[in-house]
C-alpha cells in the first residue's frame, strides 16, 4: 500500500468503531428524548432541552478550546513528560473554569429558571444540570486524550457505551420509581461521575498520569484560546433556536422543535465518525509536510460521507412525518416542518465533510472564529426577527440558513488559504446525480407508502445501495475507493459486485 492508503485504512479501521459507539450514542440520546417526551408533556420535554442547552454552553465555555488542543499536540509528542505535561494543563484549567462557570450559573439559577421556564418545576432539574458542568468537562478532557492517543476502542467503551447506556438506565429506572424530572439530572451527573474516572483509568493505561511535567502550555494556550470562542459559537449555533423558543414562545413550543432537531442531528453520524481520528491523523501529517494526503483523504471521505448520508436524508425529507410520528408519537407531529428544514441545512455538513476538522488541523483557528461569529450573528439576528412570527418554523429556517453559510465560508477559507478543493468531475457528479435521481423516485413513492418501524429500516437498505448502484453506473469511483466500499461491504455484511466492476483498476507506477 502507499502512505496515503495506509492513513486511510488506519481511518476507516478507526471509523469503524467510532460509528458503532456514535451510532450507540445517538440511539440512546433519542431513546432518551423519546422516554422524557413520552413521560411528560412537550412543555416539560422542552425545559428538559433548554437544561440541557445550558449544561452543554458552560460545558464548552469550562473546556477553553483545550478539547481540541490536547488531541493535536499529544499526535505530536512521544516523551512521556510531554503527553503528561499536556494532560495536566488540560485537566486543571479546564476543571478549574469548570468549577467556576457553575458557581456562577447556581448564583443565578432563579433567574435563568424564570427568564426560560413557564413553571418552577424545572428548576431543581437545572441546578443539577449547573453542578455537573465540571464533571462534563472532566470527561471530555479524558477522551481528548484518548483521542489525542489515537486509541478508538477506549473510547468507545468510555463515552459511547457507558456513559449513555448508564445514563439511560438510571433515568429510566428513576422514572419508574416514581423519582420523576429530577430523575434526569440525577442520571445525567451520576452518569459522567462513573466516566470521569473510566476514562482516566484507560488513559493511564496509554502513558503514566503520574511522574515528571513539561507541560508547553504556551504552545497549547495559543492554539487553544480562539477556540474558547469557537467553540462557545458552535455549540451556541445548536442550542441558541431552543432557548430563544423558550424565551419568545413557550416551553411547549421548545418541545415540538426539539422532536426534530435530534432526528436531523443525525445526519452527522458518518461525518463525525470520520472525525475521531480525523484531526490528529491530518494534524501529523501536516507535520510531516504531506498536505496532499490532507488533501485527498478529505476529499475522499466527504465524497462517502454524503453518500452513505444521502438514505437519511431522503427518510427526513420525504417522510418527515412519519419520522416524527414514529419516534415520538402523534403529540409532537408538528415537528415534521421544522424536521424537513433542518434536514436541509444538517446535510451540507456532510456535503462539506470535516471541512473544519481539516482547517483547524492545518492551524487557520482564527479563520474558523471569524466565520462562527459571523454565523452566530446571523442565526441569532434570524431568530429574533423569525421566532415571533413564525414559532419553529422560523427556527428551523434560521438554524438551517446559519449552517448552510458555515460550511460554505468555512469551505471557501479552505480552499483560498490551503489550496484543498472538494470540485472534481467526480465530486460533481456525486452530487448532482443522487439528489436528480433518487428525490423525483421516493417522492412518488412517498405518495402510497408509510414509513414504519419495518418500512423504514427496509426503506433505508434500499436507499443505500441504490445510492451505491447510482454512483457506479455514473463513473464517479476511482482506484482508492475499493476500501471505502470494501468497508461499507464489511460493516453492513451485504455485497455489492456491481459497484466494485465499476471501480477503476490502480494505474502502475512506472520506473
Amino acid at each position: 500500500m502507499t502512505s496515503i492508503e495506509d492513513n486511510l485504512s488506519a481511518l476507516l479501521g478507526s471509523t469503524a468503531l467510532v460509528l458503532v459507539g456514535i451510532v450507540l450514542t445517538s440511539v440512546s440520546r433519542i431513546v432518551e428524548r423519546v422516554v422524557v417526551a413520552r413521560f411528560f408533556s412537550p412543555s416539560v420535554y422542552g425545559e428538559v432541552a433548554m437544561g440541557l442547552a445550558v449544561l452543554s454552553i458552560g460545558s464548552t465555555i469550562s473546556l477553553v478550546g483545550l478539547n481540541h488542543g490536547i488531541p493535536r499536540y499529544l499526535s505530536r509528542f512521544d516523551d512521556e513528560r510531554d503527553l503528561r505535561g499536556t494532560w495536566f494543563v488540560g485537566i486543571v484549567a479546564s476543571v478549574i473554569t469548570g468549577t467556576v462557570v457553575s458557581a456562577a450559573l447556581l448564583a443565578n439559577i432563579d433567574r435563568i429558571a424564570s427568564l426560560l421556564f413557564d413553571g418552577v418545576d424545572s428548576t431543581g432539574l437545572l441546578r443539577l444540570f449547573v453542578i455537573a458542568v465540571p464533571v462534563n468537562v472532566g470527561v471530555t478532557v479524558g477522551i481528548a486524550t484518548l483521542r489525542g492517543m489515537e486509541n478508538t476502542q477506549y473510547k468507545l467503551v468510555a463515552k459511547n457505551v457507558l456513559q449513555p447506556g448508564l445514563r439511560l438506565l438510571i433515568m429510566v429506572g428513576l422514572l419508574a420509581s416514581g423519582v420523576g424530572l429530577i430523575s434526569i439530572g440525577y442520571a445525567y451527573l451520576a452518569a459522567a461521575a462513573v466516566t470521569l474516572v473510566v476514562a482516566h483509568l484507560f488513559a493511564n493505561r496509554l502513558f503514566s498520569l503520574v511522574g515528571p511535567v513539561r507541560t508547553h502550555f504556551r504552545e497549547l494556550a495559543t492554539f487553544s484560546a480562539p477556540l474558547i470562542v469557537t467553540m462557545l459559537l458552535s455549540v451556541l449555533l445548536t442550542r441558541t433556536d431552543t432557548l430563544m423558543l423558550g424565551y419568545f414562545a413557550s416551553s411547549a413550543t421548545a418541545g415540538i422543535y426539539n422532536a426534530a432537531y435530534p432526528l436531523a442531528n443525525s445526519l452527522l453520524l458518518v461525518v463525525s465518525a470520520f472525525g475521531y481520528l480525523y484531526l490528529p491523523l491530518t494534524s501529523r501529517l501536516d507535520a510531516e509536510n504531506k498536505r496532499g494526503e490532507v488533501s485527498e483523504i478529505y476529499r475522499l471521505t466527504t465524497k462517502w460521507g454524503y453518500v452513505v448520508t444521502f438514505p437519511a436524508f431522503l427518510v427526513f425529507t420525504v417522510f418527515p412525518g412519519d419520522v416524527v410520528t414514529l419516534f415520538f408519537g402523534g403529540e409532537y407531529v408538528d415537528a415534521a416542518v421544522p424536521l424537513a428544514i433542518l434536514s436541509l441545512g444538517f446535510f451540507t455538513s456532510a456535503a462539506a465533510g470535516r471541512n473544519r476538522s481539516t482547517l483547524s488541523a492545518l492551524g487557520h483557528t482564527k479563520h474558523i472564529l471569524a466565520v462562527d461569529v459571523v454565523t452566530i450573528l446571523l442565526n441569532v439576528g434570524l431568530n429574533v426577527l423569525l421566532i415571533p412570527a413564525y414559532s419553529y418554523v422560523g427556527a428551523a429556517v434560521a438554524s438551517a440558513a446559519a449552517y448552510v453559510l458555515r460550511n460554505v465560508a468555512i469551505y471557501a477559507v479552505l480552499h483560498i488559504k490551503c489550496s484543498i478543493t472538494l470540485v472534481s468531475r467526480r465530486m460533481v457528479t456525486v452530487y448532482g446525480t443522487l439528489p436528480l435521481t433518487l428525490v423525483p423516485l421516493s417522492l412518488a413513492l412517498s405518495q402510497w407508502l408509510t414509513l414504519t418501524a419495518i418500512t423504514l429500516p427496509a426503506f433505508l437498505v434500499v436507499a443505500g445501495l441504490a445510492c451505491l448502484v447510482v454512483v457506479a453506473l455514473a463513473g464517479c469511483l476511482e482506484p482508492k475507493d475499493a476500501l471505502i466500499v470494501d468497508f461499507i461491504e464489511d460493516s453492513t455484511g451485504l455485497s455489492v459486485p456491481l459497484v466494485h466492476r465499476h471501480i477503476p483498476e490502480q494505474t502502475p507506477i512506472r520506473d
